[in-house]
């Protein structure tokens, strides 16, 4: 009886097993002209707060200052598959390539036309060509999700703050400076967050060091008058949302991350709002 049982079990074993996976197709079946997007929604989030606040601080908007909204956007949808394209080091996909030159090519041109109008605009491409060919050297060197290199990825980011007031005022000024640095702080504050939920990085000294050396950065910025007591006191968020994450920390590391990716979408939004307001006027001018 058993030996029967043995025999069927056998005979209907590859039927089972193939009725309970699901077929997924290789990923060298996707078609090379599908779009590429960026994986990682987080950075869409510090684009568009970059892009507020600078434009906020500009207290106008042009048309220059939309075209400088869609090169920001672009530049940072060429960075995805570049990255995937060198982890394949030499061996060269169609698609990574054709994606990298569309989205890299048109936020180039919109580069060049930009700082043809208003040339101080070169001041940020440069900085931001410079900070991309330092990723892409993390990446080569299998560092690109170090603390370091997200921090310069997110200063990177963050650089269409500085980016669109230029393109909008044809200007550079130590407020809009100060604000890149405020939310370059504010957004890489999430990086030592995050990096508690993992037991490699789950210590929380360096958590807190970052945050008061902020804090302390922020403080002379204000002093020196490149940001208003306002202005500063939005980096509050960051603060509270340290202190809530200390306090309930056993859940922030142990619970789904697309509940921590909600929580931190949460504070972002609250954030973006803050800084933006404590420079918009009431009602924008047209340039």
């Amino acid at each position: 009886m058993n030996a029967m049982s043995n025999q069927m079990n056998q005979a209907i074993a590859p039927f089972q097993s193939v009725s309970a996976q699901p077929y997924y197709p290789p990923s060298s079946s996707k078609r090379w002209y599908l779009p590429m997007m960026t994986p990682e929604h987080g950075t869409f989030l510090v684009l568009l707060g970059a892009l507020l606040t600078g434009a906020s601080v500009a207290q106008a908007w042009s048309g220059d200052t939309s075209w400088a909204c869609f090169a920001a956007f672009l530049g940072l949808q060429s960075e995805h598959p570049l990255v995937l394209q060198i982890k394949k080091r030499r061996r060269l996909y169609l698609r990574y390539v054709l994606w990298t030159t569309i989205y890299g090519g048109a936020a180039l041109g919109i580069a060049v036309w930009l700082s043809w109008r208003h040339p101080v605009v070169l001041w940020s491409c440069g900085l931001a060509a410079i900070a991309l060919l330092i990723d892409a050297m993390a990446v080569l060197r299998r560092k690109q999700k170090t603390i370091a290199n997200e921090c310069i990825s997110f200063a990177t980011i963050c650089l269409a703050s500085v980016f669109t007031y230029s393109a909008t005022t044809s200007n550079i000024t130590p407020e809009i400076i100060g604000f890149w640095v405020l939310n370059t702080l504010f957004f890489s504050s999430a990086i030592f967050t995050i990096k508690l939920r993992k037991t490699r990085t789950s210590a929380l000294q360096p958590s807190l060091i970052y945050h008061a050396v902020a804090t302390l950065i922020l403080a002379g910025l204000w002093q020196m008058g490149w940001l208003s007591l306002l202005s500063v006191a939005a980096f509050g968020v960051a603060l509270l949302k340290l202190a809530i994450v200390v306090w309930q920390r056993e859940w922030y590391c142990n619970c789904r991350f697309g509940a921590i990716a909600r929580f931190e979408t949460y504070f972002a939004l609250v954030y973006i709002a803050l800084a933006a307001l404590t420079v918009l006027p009431a009602k924008l001018p047209t340039v």
